[in-house]
């Protein structure tokens, strides 16, 4: 199993990126947290990677600490959250919060993220309340964005990764048009203010 990759990122989206190691792509999916964090297309990254084998596939997952890896692995462990729920989790809300909305049984918190119900809110705290208390997490706070993009497409980028997030078309685009958004906002800035719009 591929527990580690390093080298240079040849494309790089919210949703996933493609790491140049010795030649060879790897495709690996990645939630926000960790894209926020990544240097530059043509830059040196290395992820951790959980790897995924299903019969007819193998996807690679990518994070940028050992405590975001950790986590999501809790988070595939409950029953009904699967590789691309637990990363579409950690993309809205960040591992410190997340654990301590669990260890609080914050229920309206946690039903605030797309694809998680009342149901699936009361698992996650019934299943890894005891297990999220034995994780030393200690995350370093997210830095301000390195990466700048011209303002031309960034908000219809923003809305597409959004819904592929899991919030209603209608919803993003109303958010995003009460959004102030500056003529140079980057990418990743935009998008940490329509989730925080989303979240309320």
């Amino acid at each position: 199993m591929i527990a580690l990759l390093t080298g240079n990122i040849a494309y790089k989206s919210p949703e996933y990126i493609i790491l140049d190691v010795n030649g060879v792509g790897y495709r690996v999916q990645i939630p926000f947290s960790t894209y926020y964090e990544l240097p530059e297309e043509g830059e040196t990254a290395s992820l951790q990677i959980y790897t995924h084998v299903k019969e007819d596939a193998i996807s690679l997952y990518g994070f940028r600490t050992v405590a975001e890896k950790n986590f999501f692995q809790l988070l595939i462990s409950v029953s009904g959250i699967g590789p691309k729920l637990g990363k579409d989790i950690l993309s809205n809300c960040q591992v410190g919060d997340l654990s301590q909305a669990i260890l609080q049984g914050n229920l309206t918190r946690l039903c605030a993220i797309p694809g998680i119900g009342k149901k699936g809110a009361e698992r996650m705290v019934l299943e890894l309340k005891e297990k999220v208390q034995k994780l030393d997490i200690s995350v370093p706070a997210t830095g301000e964005s390195r990466m700048s993009e011209p303002a031309s497409g960034v908000r219809d980028d923003v809305a597409s990764a959004l819904v592929n997030l899991g919030y209603k078309e209608s919803v993003v685009k109303n958010a995003l048009a009460d959004m102030q958004i500056a003529a140079d906002a980057s990418m990743e800035t935009v998008l940490k203010q329509a989730l925080k719009s989303l979240m309320r």
